[in-house]
C-alpha cells in the first residue's frame, strides 16, 4: 500500500483540493482528482528523500496559532511603519541568528514562516546551517528581536522535528 500511496494524506488533500477547486464531483473530476491525489506523491517521491518525522504535534497548532498572531500584528507594525516613513524612516537591518535547528524539514518550515510574516526576509543560511541571514523591516533592538525569533519560532520547531 505504501508503494501506491508514499504519502496517504497528501494524496487525500491533493484529492479533496482538486474537487473544491472545480466546485464538482462530476465523474470526470472524480477520475481527475484521484490520478492527481496518486501520480503527484509518486512522482515527487524522488524528490523528497528524507521523511519528516513529527515528534510533537501539538506544538503544531501553537505554532500556527502564534505565527497567524505575528502575521496581523506584523501588517499593522509594517502598514504603521510605511505610512510615517516620511516622518520618521525605519531602521531596517541585517540580523544574523544563530540557529541551532538543523532538521531539514524544520528549517523549510522556519523558510515559510518568515516569508509569511511581514517585515521579515529571509536572505541567506550558512552552508553548515549555523547561522541565518534575516532583513528585518523595522527593528528596535537586535538583541531583543534574536531572543523573540529563537524562542517563537526556532524552540517550536526543534521540538516538532528534532
Amino acid at each position: 500500500m505504501n508503494r501506491l500511496f508514499p504519502a496517504p494524506l497528501l494524496s487525500l488533500s491533493l484529492f479533496v483540493l482538486w474537487l473544491l477547486l472545480n466546485l464538482s464531483v462530476s465523474p470526470g473530476n472524480v477520475l481527475l482528482g484521484a490520478a492527481l491525489g496518486i501520480l503527484a506523491p509518486l512522482l515527487m517521491a524522488p524528490l523528497r528523500p528524507q521523511h519528516a518525522h513529527i515528534r510533537r504535534p501539538l506544538v503544531i497548532a501553537r505554532l500556527i496559532g502564534r505565527v497567524g498572531i505575528d502575521v496581523i500584528v506584523s501588517n499593522l507594525l509594517v502598514a504603521r511603519g510605511v505610512l510615517r516613513a516620511g516622518s520618521t524612516p525605519p531602521r531596517s537591518a541585517f540580523v544574523h541568528i544563530p540557529l541551532a535547528l538543523r532538521d531539514a524539514h524544520g528549517l523549510a518550515a522556519l523558510s515559510m514562516i518568515t516569508t509569511v510574516v511581514p517585515g521579515t526576509v529571509w536572505s541567506e543560511l550558512a552552508l553548515d546551517r549555523s547561522v541565518l541571514l534575516l532583513h528585518v523591516f523595522d527593528l528596535d533592538d537586535e538583541t531583543a528581536f534574536i531572543e523573540h525569533f529563537k524562542h517563537t519560532y526556532e524552540r517550536p520547531l526543534m521540538e516538532i522535528f528534532e
